[in-house]
């Protein structure tokens, strides 16, 4: 029953990966709904971002060791199921530590199905085409962001905050279902020069050395993290914005959060990965210099387009911020699934989401700060734009990271390729 065709397998996975931003990021439409039920500041609500990262950063590491051995879409699928379920308890939480306690499940099934997903893409298509493949992947956010923003808006506004959780779990369920049974595991190292025998594992000390000590690696990690943070924080309080500075209803503020959120980030992951599949084959600093470019003009533009005092230049001009902001995602993860060993590569993503699980906790917690010290002067809804523009200024600092990596990353590929990291069995 379990079907080979590597799109098959990306549609699959590109649909598991976007399931699980949309039960992550559906809080973010929720924000008032929640904070009002359980009489919340800006700071404590943010706090949903810290509980779904509690037990994910060390969790996804451990399965992420097990994913290099066993069957990957074993582990996609349970997750999956996991994750979702967690969804479900959320809409039936009876206080606002119970919701908290349920988003830590969220976490742990999503540490659990994820971290697999890029290194099963990666044994699909060769290298010359994992920028586009991965930016598929990573069109995840956007379409997440979509859904769950103007679908939970709608969803929230009709039946209640509570009926959108439990809407939220079905799809997941399915999904799971579908992996199970129709993806096939694909070879490892299929279209790669190492080999990856079924015997052999490179310890995580390996991947650790390729991520960090990589000088090109470590800044694509650097900035990426970075940019991760800042996209977390503005996204998570955008529709609070609109709800608080026009006086929007929450459909209307989570449809338009939704489609700023998805179209301009969709085109740009899938633009961003084809160009640097096109343009790094002869040039791999492509590979940083397109989103630098983009991030260094992005950021100034976020700070303008967030002080807009009319919806509509507002909503324009966070569009394009959006397009020019969130395009590094593909593009980045398929770099650096490019520099490791085919036994690397789940481990590697599993690294990259303890990292940018921590960076998505803190955006929130940096944005719902500033937010509460600014509104004891500017009130509570010029204390949050401003919090929202400063912290926009900074995706500036994560474009200077990108031009750093790219000045390296040409030379660290060459490295990797003729001389491949040694692989010990059975080390963990």
């Amino acid at each position: 029953m379990r079907k080979s065709s590597p799109w098959f397998a990306l549609i699959v996975l590109a649909m598991i990966s976007t399931v699980g931003f949309i039960d992550r990021i559906v809080v973010n439409v929720l924000v008032e709904p929640i904070k009002t039920e359980f009489g919340l500041s800006d700071s404590q609500v943010s706090l949903m971002g810290v509980a779904f990262t509690v037990l994910n950063i060390g969790l996804a590491l451990v399965v992420a060791r097990q994913a290099e051995r066993v069957r990957r879409l074993s582990l996609i699928s349970f997750g999956t199921l996991a994750w979702s379920v967690a969804t479900a308890l959320c809409g039936w939480a009876g206080s606002w530590i119970q919701l908290l306690v349920a988003r830590m499940g969220v976490g742990v099934g999503e540490a659990i199905g994820l971290p697999s997903l890029q290194s099963v893409i990666s044994d699909y298509f060769p290298a010359n085409k994992r920028g586009m493949a991965i930016s598929v992947l990573m069109l995840a956010p956007a379409m997440g962001a979509l859904i769950g923003f103007m679908g939970g808006g709608w969803i929230a506004q009709e039946f209640g905050w509570r009926e959108t959780f439990l809407v939220a779990a079905v799809p997941g369920i399915v999904l799971a279902v579908v992996a199970w049974l129709w993806v096939a595991e694909p070879r490892r190292g299929a279209h790669d020069a190492v080999a990856a025998d079924d015997e052999t594992v490179p310890p995580v000390s390996a991947v650790l050395k390729r991520l960090f000590a990589l000088p090109s690696a470590r800044q694509f990690v650097i900035a990426s993290a970075f940019a991760a943070m800042l996209g977390f924080g503005v996204n998570y309080f955008f529709t609070s914005l609109m709800i608080r500075k026009f006086d929007l209803g929450l459909g209307e503020a989570g449809m338009y959060a939704g489609l700023i959120a998805s179209a301009p980030a969709a085109l740009s992951v899938i633009m961003q990965g084809m160009l640097g599949d096109r343009l790094g084959e002869k040039n791999p600093a492509a590979y940083g210099l397109i989103p630098a470019v983009c991030l260094l003009i992005g950021g100034p533009l976020y700070v303008v387009a967030i002080m807009q005092d009319d919806l509509v230049p507002l909503l324009v001009l966070v569009s394009v911020a959006t397009f020019l902001n969130f395009g590094y995602l593909g593009i980045t993860y398929a770099a650096l699934q490019n520099l490791m060993h085919p036994r690397m590569r789940a481990t590697c993503s599993a690294v990259l989401n303890v990292v940018y699980g921590v960076a998505s906790a803190l955006g929130p917690i940096l944005v719902g700060l500033l937010s509460d010290s600014f509104a004891e002067s500017r009130g509570e809804v010029g204390g949050l734009a401003i919090a929202m523009a400063i912290t926009g200024a900074l995706y500036f600092w994560a474009g200077v990271h990108y031009l750093l990596a790219a000045r390296r990353y040409g030379a660290d590929l060459a490295s990797t390729r003729s001389a491949p990291v040694q692989v010990t069995s059975g080390q963990p």
